[in-house]
């Protein structure tokens, strides 16, 4: 049965029935978090630190001046992320994701959520997207993930006995 948010609840639909219409938000999550933690915790937890992100958001972030504010906001991401997600997952199963632009003023493009495969074939099959806000300070970073239904009916997946 899909698995569907109701407020801040979960709840089970009937086998193959939505309760939600293509354009509808389905869950909202926001996280609000001090840069000085991450920078503790970065002093504190030295290279274990690095194994909270994917090997692209470190890649991002070691070519600022100040990575601990695109470090905050990163995990700030996943926070968000997991409070509109069922289930439990990763530090390094949700990611965010900066693709470069060709051209134009600005070098990378609207920051995007990145998933790992079992989290990105539920999000599919549940027809859910995912929209990513990111902002940050030198004192403290947010991120805002809101969760949309997009597709009407669930995709089917195989399944094999």
């Amino acid at each position: 049965m899909p698995l569907l948010a109701i407020s801040t609840r979960w709840e089970t639909a009937p086998a193959g029935k939505l309760l939600y219409t293509p354009g509808v938000i389905v869950a909202v999550g926001h996280d609000l978090i001090e840069t000085a933690r991450i920078r503790s915790l970065l002093e504190r937890e030295g290279q274990r630190f690095y194994r909270l992100f994917a090997p692209a958001e470190l890649d991002y972030c070691v070519q600022l001046t100040d990575p601990i504010p695109s470090y905050a906001a990163r995990f700030a991401a996943k926070e968000a992320f997991q409070k509109v997600w069922p289930r439990p997952h990763g530090w390094r199963d949700v990611w965010v994701e900066r693709p470069r632009t060709l051209g134009g003023p600005f070098p990378y493009a609207a920051p995007l959520l990145g998933f790992a495969p079992h989290i990105a074939a539920e999000m599919r099959a549940q027809g859910w997207r995912a929209h990513l806000s990111l902002t940050h300070t030198r004192e403290h970073a947010s991120a805002v993930v809101v969760l949309e239904q997009v597709s009407v009916e669930p995709v089917k997946t195989e399944t094999h006995v």
